[in-house]
C-alpha cells in the first residue's frame, strides 16, 4: 500500500469541519512564519546567526519559524527579526 502524499491527506483531512475550521484560523500564522524562513534563507542568514544579532538563542528563533507549534510572536519580535536581516515588515487588512 502507498503512503498518502502530502496533498491527498490534507484534501481528507479537510474534509472535516473541525479541522478546516481550526486550519482556516491558522493559515496566516503559517503563512507568515513561512515568509519569515523564506526571507532570511534569501539573505543567507543562519538561525543562530539571526539570534545573535536579536539577543536571543537559536532555539526561540527555531520555535518562532517553526510550522509544528502555534506560537505567536509579537510585534516587537516581528520588527527585531526583520531588522536584524535587513527587511522590512508590513501589514495588510483585508
Amino acid at each position: 500500500m502507498r503512503r498518502p502524499t502530502l496533498a491527498s491527506f490534507k484534501a481528507k483531512a479537510l474534509q472535516n469541519d473541525e479541522v478546516k475550521k481550526e486550519y482556516e484560523r491558522l493559515k496566516p500564522l503559517f503563512e507568515l512564519k513561512k515568509k519569515l524562513v523564506e526571507a532570511r534563507l534569501a539573505k543567507g542568514i543562519t538561525q543562530e546567526e539571526l539570534a545573535k544579532r536579536i539577543g536571543t538563542s537559536k532555539a526561540n528563533i527555531s520555535r518562532l519559524e517553526s510550522l509544528n507549534n502555534t506560537y505567536m510572536p509579537n510585534f516587537k519580535t516581528l520588527m527585531k527579526y526583520t531588522e536584524a536581516i535587513g527587511a522590512k515588515i508590513s501589514i495588510e487588512i483585508h
